[in-house]
């Protein structure tokens, strides 16, 4: 039964360390975890995320300083990139002027 367990285990952490990378929500240390991406250029790709915004594409890491298109060819299918990216608070939608009267004429 134990070696049962064990080999249930160990198949998820394998498919752990096979899956892609989001790189629109990956931490830094999820990042490094790819080849050739160390600390800068995983805080690099951080910050261009909140500066500007999700990526569309993993083509879009060209625009990050430090990757062209052959560290965008050797990441291949290690990286993956969301739809929605980091998701964003919810406007507040406008008063009703209604609700903005509060005295009462007299």
């Amino acid at each position: 039964m134990k070696k049962w367990i064990l080999g249930i285990v160990f198949a998820l952490f394998s498919l752990c360390a096979f899956a892609a990378v989001d790189i629109n929500t990956a931490t830094k240390e999820e990042l490094q975890t790819l080849s050739g991406v160390g600390p800068e250029k995983a805080q690099a790709i951080i910050d261009y995320r909140d500066q500007h915004g999700p990526f569309k594409s993993a083509q879009d890491l060209q625009k990050v300083k430090g990757f062209g298109e052959k560290t965008i060819a050797k990441l291949g299918d290690d990286i993956t990139v969301s739809s929605g990216g980091k998701a964003t608070a919810k406007k507040e939608p406008p008063a009703r002027p209604e609700a903005a009267k509060t005295k009462t004429a007299k």
